[in-house]
C-alpha cells in the first residue's frame, strides 16, 4: 500500500525537490494520502498533475503498478529515461 504523497515524496527526494516549492496540485491533502495498492493489476491511484518551482509531478502506470514520475518545468540540459516501460 501506498498513497501519491509518499510515491511523490521518493520522487522529489531524487529530484532534491520537496513540498515547500509545490505550486499547485489536482489533489486534495486527503486525495494525496489515501492508501492504494501500487502492485500489478488494475490502477488504483487517482490521477494527477503537480507542479513545483522546478519540476511536474504525474501518475506513471506498468502493467498496473503505479508510481509518481517527474518531468523538468522549464527546459535544460536533464534528458528522461522512457517512463512506465519495463
Amino acid at each position: 500500500m501506498i498513497s501519491w504523497r509518499k510515491s511523490i515524496t521518493e520522487t522529489m527526494t531524487k529530484n532534491l525537490d520537496g513540498w515547500s516549492n509545490v505550486v499547485h496540485c489536482t489533489l486534495t491533502d486527503e486525495q494525496l494520502d489515501l492508501e492504494f495498492d501500487d502492485g500489478y493489476g488494475r490502477e488504483k491511484g487517482e490521477a494527477f498533475t503537480l507542479w513545483t518551482k522546478d519540476y511536474v509531478y504525474f501518475p506513471i502506470c506498468y502493467d498496473g503498478a503505479e508510481w509518481a514520475g517527474s518531468a523538468p518545468r522549464n527546459p535544460c540540459k536533464k534528458s528522461l529515461k522512457h517512463q512506465g516501460g519495463g
